[in-house]
């Protein structure tokens, strides 16, 4: 099916009648897409254009209304292998954040996005933060700032499962900072970025209209996880992967089998959580006030899915991953998609 979509610009979510309480399977209807990106890993919004990260090229690009792609900018010296290259990206005050390997760990940067829609372009970058556990897997990546106005990023075990638990290690955690790379005085552990610990690779961070922080989170062989996070929380990895019940352990509101799901990003729209899903090739939708279920939408329909953010149009804008060297591509990957509200 994935070789027969065409950019056409109607997208349908479709609720079956008679399912009052339960929603039921949206349903794609010749997608509107963005097409011919390589790895595309992260997407936000410079008031209603695209700026997406492609995690083997290093490249930024943006987006026109017309669908077409033209290059920003190229992060200098990204280091992509396997899991690790340019991932995460965050925009806050005229800036573009990104999080992407360098030859010496994983990095947060920050960079002037100047001009304007069809001829934006970096400025001279700033690193505020370097040297982060990386690896060919387990890199985390996942950047975005909080309504507090602090920048949040996952920073994976890299494959040392042991510093998930070791707070001394930025490794396993999700951190807090200012907007120029500080610590926060109101962080839960006095000095540090580490905002919760015990995480084995979390790629995906949003906030419900409360506040609250989710995070999706892969498991290693039995579960992927989201997660509700609290300052100063331990949520369990190596310990405990998925629900444990253990004392001192945080568990999480959800779990799935890991060949069903694989969540990276996620993003809330009005009272639903929705998850992209790599290796499970499916959009799951999670009611807030019901975070213990969920409804599972395009399954196997475009591949893997590797982030899903809201437009300021109200679209949900969902990056497949299916040039990633796990996929199965179609001529026309990868693409981002777009499904308007229901």
């Amino acid at each position: 099916m994935r070789s027969r979509l065409s950019a056409v610009v109607l997208v349908l979510l479709v609720i079956a009648a008679g399912c009052a309480g339960e929603p039921a399977p949206a349903r794609a209807v010749e997608p509107a897409a963005v097409e011919g990106l390589t790895t595309p890993w992260s997407v936000v919004f410079a008031g209603g254009t695209p700026i997406i990260s492609e995690r083997d090229t290093g490249r930024i690009v943006e987006v026109d209304p017309g669908g077409r792609v033209r290059e920003v900018g190229v992060i200098p010296g990204v280091v992509a292998s396997g899991e690790s290259g340019l991932l995460g990206l965050a925009l806050r005050d005229g800036h573009l954040y990104a999080y992407s390997t360098g030859a010496d760990g994983n990095r947060i940067q920050r960079y002037p996005l100047l001009g304007a829609p069809g001829s934006f372009q970096l400025g001279p970058g700033r690193t505020l933060l370097d040297r982060l556990p990386a690896a060919s897997r387990h890199d985390g990546g996942r950047i975005a700032f909080g309504p507090d106005g602090m920048l949040h990023a996952a920073v994976g075990d890299a494959g040392d499962s042991a510093s998930s638990q070791d707070l001394s290690s930025l490794g396993g955690k999700i951190l807090r900072m200012t907007p120029d790379g500080g610590v926060p005085p109101d962080n839960p552990f006095p000095g540090s970025l580490v905002l919760s610990y015990g995480h084995r690779n979390v790629q995906g961070l949003a906030w419900g209209p409360d506040g609250t922080l989710y995070a999706s989170e892969f498991g290693q062989n039995t579960w992927d996880e989201l997660n509700i996070i609290r300052p100063g929380a331990n949520y369990g990895w190596p310990t405990v992967e998925g629900i444990g019940g253990a004392p001192g352990l945080t568990d999480p509101v959800q779990q799935w089998p890991t060949d069903e799901a694989s969540p990276s990003g996620i993003a809330v729209r009005g009272e639903s959580l929705y998850l992209a899903n790599l290796r499970g090739e499916r959009l799951r939708e999670v009611p807030l006030r019901d975070l213990g279920t969920s409804t599972e939408h395009f399954v196997g329909e475009h591949g893997r899915l590797r982030d899903v953010a809201v437009a300021p149009d109200g679209t949900l804008r969902v990056l497949t991953s299916n040039t990633d060297g796990r996929g199965d591509p179609a001529p026309t990957d990868d693409r981002m998609l777009a499904f308007p509200a229901p």
